[in-house]
């Protein structure tokens, strides 16, 4: 299904969106770090049928635009505010993947009445903890040196890309090619490079990711979570002693710690479904995308749990 690629002028900027149609409730993705709306052109048309299906491409990213400011919480969440407002959705489901977990949450504790229900895609909203893992990493203070490479194209953009990030090449698609093509330009030395400049990827750590405290949700939103707990895939630049210190910390911290972060988020969401995927990718819409669907389609088609 082709969806209408268009944008919006909300906040003073402009967004770009894509709408792949449907009858029925809105039902809003939002893209992870880095991402573009174009990341959910195979996953999202399946809702169609019951729903009014779109996708938002937040600001520094993608095709919208790149303003210097506004990597903050309040005027992120706003973005979505004022973009619903423009297609004419009063209320809707959002469906967050990684970063945009941080956006569901605030949302939803800012705009409680404008939320119908709320589905994370192995999206932490709460990072705080994190920097506490890292300590653990053996691999923490391992430096990889490779050589300078300069893409001038962008299957070589994309070859690089599979060779430092397995994670990656193990679920690459057309659909990647498509979303990677939004993702960078050319510069004036005719090298190819990501779109988003260090400075705003910057302000997005630092407002959502190392700074950022949830917003507490008053209102009992029904929510699923999903919770890919896969081992990560290291790139045959690391050695075979440094790959099996790596497999080691994640069965034996990474995992627990990643289980007390689900305690966490289950005790401040008690209506909250929480979805394990033992050997599931970050990217798990993608990797597992059968069972994230009849999960989503079974939690959005049924009826609302009692608190």
């Amino acid at each position: 299904m082709t969806p209408i690629s268009d944008f919006v002028h909300v906040n003073g900027i402009r967004l770009h969106y894509l709408e792949w149609g449907g009858n029925g409730p809105a039902l809003i993705f939002l893209t992870g770090m880095g991402s573009s709306a174009y990341i959910f052109n195979h996953f999202a048309p399946r809702f169609t049928d019951q729903f009014r299906v779109l996708a938002l491409t937040r600001r520094g990213h993608g095709d919208s635009d790149y303003p210097d400011t506004g990597y903050d919480a309040d005027t992120l969440t706003e973005d979505i505010r004022q973009f619903m407002e423009a297609l004419n959705v009063d209320q809707a489901s959002l469906v967050g993947h990684s970063l945009a977990g941080v956006e569901l949450t605030h949302f939803a504790a800012t705009h409680p009445t404008r939320v119908k229900k709320l589905i994370y895609l192995d999206a932490l909203d709460d990072r705080r903890r994190l920097p506490e893992l890292r300590e653990h990493n053996p691999l923490r203070n391992v430096e990889i040196k490779k050589e300078a490479s300069f893409p001038r194209t962008l299957a070589d953009y994309i070859a690089n890309l599979k060779q430092d990030f397995p994670e990656f090449a193990e679920v690459w698609s057309e659909l990647w090619d498509e979303e990677i093509a939004h993702g960078v330009k050319v510069n004036d030395e005719g090298v190819v490079v990501d779109r988003m400049p260090p400075v705003i990827e910057k302000m997005l750590h630092e407002n959502l990711i190392s700074g950022y405290a949830p917003k507490r949700v008053e209102a009992p939103i029904p929510i699923l979570s999903f919770y890919a707990l896969g081992l990560p895939k290291l790139s045959n630049a690391y050695t075979a002693e440094q790959k099996a210190a790596h497999a080691h910390f994640c069965r034996t911290v990474r995992a627990p710690f990643a289980k007390s972060l689900m305690a966490e988020f289950q005790q401040r969401f008690p209506q909250a479904k929480i979805v394990e995927l033992p050997d599931g990718h970050h990217y798990c819409f993608i990797a597992q995308e059968t069972l994230v669907y009849d999960e989503m389609r079974k939690f959005l088609l049924g009826e609302q749990q009692p608190v």
